[in-house]
């Protein structure tokens, strides 16, 4: 018959606690008494495990030599089973010999491939479950599928094991024994209360489906990087969401004097009564910007993104008490950015935890939610143009402000104050400091578990909506909150017992707000995967009703923020399919790495892939992209996130900057085939010229003065002479 037959054996993966040669042991053990015990007399030599024999003793029967040499090699290829029957807390806990069950599929076939001496597997049987009440969109299934299928795929093209079949677990939904009808395994779902039980393909059939079409993972078109360079003029710039401030006054502002006490005390001692004159405060003075400033130049960014504390810079929230030498501060940074060519970004508020980085008096009654808070605001804007505005040119209202944690009533006033602090700008500022400014919104993208369930894609068409939409719809749409939510907010208050509020805007207002910006900005960290089968309790958004999905195949972070880069571009075309094609920037995007490691090689891999995504969607989707910000500065203002490392007072770059800079130097990708574009160069902006700018009447007045004065002395040496030559 030319067939060929085999035993199948079920296991486990576990691995040790801590990596001690006792726990190795123990590993060794475990899946010698659960795989090893038929694996082994038949792969090897015909006999059971060592450590069986060491640790039951009596208790396991023997075998005679004849029986060994009968026994051993009587299977043409190893058929394991993983997942379905001993895995996945189904194991005998005493079998574990107190170490730590695992599904890695990829690590038990290399181990199968040591221990038998590489033999040939087929995967019979594995699989996952999902929830009973799951029906047709078993996304949780479909990820652990992917997973398992591709750790098939890397046993096989890294590891050099060899596996030449794999079988799903099972067909349809069943009994499952000792767990009965509360999980389902099947491709094909199954009405158990139903008369005729007929099966309906699930979402993983069609996913399964196109998986054996390809024959695995073949890279996809769209995900391959392209080469290419930006536009010039293009803003490469970095994010510190709080820079560090030091306004500790130099040596050369103390008037005292000081003798230093050389013989006792070793220490300067002021002499009382005597007393240098005073001088004037000098940006040189902050010893902490030119160091700030330095790394930044290293870095090579053409832009730098930093927020100012409102809460600080008027700590009673009104003009009554305002911070001179904070504002002092951020005017001496901002003057010393553009002196080296690096243009500011300056946000005028970003929440923070505490009092959400307002001051104190509006934290404390109501903070948004309160209407005072506006006009508090507005004030608040107009200092900062009026004080800063001849050095920034490039302003944020609000920088990422978290829907999350925002109610509907401070969400609508927080909108008021963005549109009348932009059109205090518009009408009073522009024209003659000639800026920007806009609001930035945190905007990470939403992908439907299931690609095959037009379910799944109208979850995430909605909470793309709440997220993104609630914030930008009446800035850049047309000056209302989306008709989604709307329509959303007013199902769940027919059957819910509370009343979601969602405020409307007048006439007046909607005017007001519409059109409120001068470009598009938004931060981008991740990809969220959304379903409507409620799976996992703890990850359900009831009020939304939502499933937040985990692609267990995707790359993540220490702080478990999944690395997408496909995310970005998606987001960038849905931003201008539904707002027009407008100038936008990513004014964040970032990662957390190990703190420990000296080489960020998770953060290298993210700039590098989220960057390209940003190329494609301006060279091959044309969308409007005018500047990318990484996140973040340095570790000192955001642990793990910097592209510098701080440490015992010393900032230290980390090779993601070096790469980021490689880039920017380059403006993208530039290949063999790229055309070269070459981009003018810029003109130094003149710090020291903003006192002429903003006194251009006064200049004409004089300029009138000294010509009249040069005429005049004209007509008077000239009738001068005339008289003389008369009277000769």
């Amino acid at each position: 018959q030319r067939g060929k037959v085999s035993i199948a054996l079920s296991s486990h993966w576990i691995k040790p606690q801590s990596m001690t040669d006792k726990n190795i042991k123990e590993c060794q053990k475990s899946l010698d008494f659960v795989l090893g015990w038929f694996a082994k007399p038949i792969f090897i030599d015909g006999d059971y495990p060592e450590s069986m024999r060491s640790n039951l003793s009596s208790l396991l029967p023997e075998f005679s030599e004849d029986e060994k040499k009968y026994i051993k090699g009587t299977a043409d290829f190893f058929a394991l089973s993983f997942g379905a029957t001993l895995s996945f807390q189904l194991l005998d806990s005493h079998m574990k010999f107190q170490q730590l069950e695992s599904i890695s599929l990829r690590q038990l076939l290399y181990w199968i491939s040591c221990e038998y001496n590489n033999p040939p597997v087929f995967i019979v049987e594995n699989s996952w479950f999902v929830s009973g009440s799951t029906k047709r969109d078993d996304a949780k299934y479909i990820y652990y599928l992917k997973k398992f299928i591709m750790e098939t795929l890397k046993a096989i093209r890294y590891d050099g094991v060899n596996v030449f079949g794999y079988t799903v677990w099972s067909l349809l939904d069943g009994f499952e024994w000792h767990r009965g009808y509360s999980i389902r395994r099947g491709l094909f779902y199954v009405d158990f209360q139903s008369h005729d039980k007929k099966l309906m393909p699930k979402s993983s059939v069609l996913f399964y489906q196109k998986l054996i079409e390809k024959n695995g993972f073949p890279p996809l078109p769209e995900n391959l990087p392209i080469e290419g360079v930006f536009p010039c003029g293009f803003a490469w710039g970095i994010v510190d969401n709080y820079i560090q401030v030091d306004t500790t006054p130099a040596q050369f502002l103390d008037p005292n004097v000081y003798v230093w006490d050389v013989h006792q005390t070793k220490k300067l001692i002021k002499v009382d009564g005597v007393f240098t004159s005073k001088r004037k405060r000098h940006c040189v003075d902050f010893a902490a910007i030119r160091l700030q400033v330095s790394l930044l130049q290293e870095m090579h960014v053409t832009h730098f993104h930093f927020s100012l504390k409102w809460s600080l810079i008027l700590p009673l929230g009104n003009l009554s008490l305002i911070n001179h030498t904070l504002v002092h501060y951020y005017w001496c940074f901002a003057s010393e950015l553009l002196r080296v060519n690096i243009t500011p970004v300056v946000a005028l508020w970003q929440p923070m935890a505490e009092n959400q980085e307002l001051p104190v008096s509006l934290a404390k009654y109501g903070a948004w939610e309160n209407p005072e808070t506006i006009q508090a605001f507005v004030e608040y804007a107009k200092f900062c143009f009026t004080s800063l505005g001849d050095y920034v040119k490039f302003w944020i209202t609000m920088n990422e402000p978290s829907v999350k944690n925002l109610t509907y009533t401070a969400g609508h006033n927080l909108l008021k104050a963005h549109a009348k602090a932009w059109h205090l700008y518009d009408k009073e500022f522009r024209r003659s400091q000639k800026g920007k400014i806009s609001i930035a919104l945190q905007a990470d993208w939403v992908e439907p578990a299931c690609p095959f369930s037009r379910n799944d894609q109208e979850v995430a068409d909605r909470i793309l909506e709440f997220d993104i939409g609630w914030l930008a719809e009446p800035i850049f749409g047309d000056g209302d909150y989306p008709h989604v939510m709307r329509a959303w907010l007013h199902r769940r208050n027919s059957v819910d017992l509370y009343n979601f509020h969602l405020p409307s805007f007048s006439e007046d207002e909607k005017k007001l707000i519409q059109g409120s910006f001068d470009f598009f900005a938004l931060s981008h960290y991740t990809t969220t995967l959304v379903g409507w089968e409620k799976e996992d309790a703890l990850k359900y958004d009831h009020y939304l009703e939502v499933q937040m999905i985990n692609d267990i195949t995707w790359l993540h972070s220490p702080n478990r923020a999944a690395v997408v880069p496909w995310g970005l571009r998606k987001l960038l075309k849905w931003v201008k399919s539904k707002y027009g094609d407008i100038p936008i920037y990513v004014m964040a995007n970032g990662i957390d790495d190990d703190q420990n490691m000296v080489h960020d090689k998770l953060r290298v891999y993210y700039i590098q892939n989220y960057i390209n995504e940003a190329l494609k969607a301006y060279a091959l989707d044309n969308v409007n992209l005018q500047g990318y910000f990484v996140y973040s500065f340095n570790d000192r203002t955001a642990p793990k996130y910097g592209l510098y490392s701080y440490v015992a007072n010393q900032y230290q770059p980390k090779p993601s900057m070096e790469h980021y800079r490689e880039i920017i130097d380059k403006n993208g990708f530039p290949g063999p085939d790229t055309p070269e574009v070459l981009c003018p160069e810029e003109i130094a902006l003149c710090t020291e010229c903003h006192f002429f700018r903003t006194r251009k009447s006064l200049l004409a007045f004089i300029s009138f003065i000294f010509v009249a004065f040069i005429v005049t002395i004209f007509f008077i040496t000239y009738y001068s002479k005339r008289v003389e030559r008369r009277y000769k």
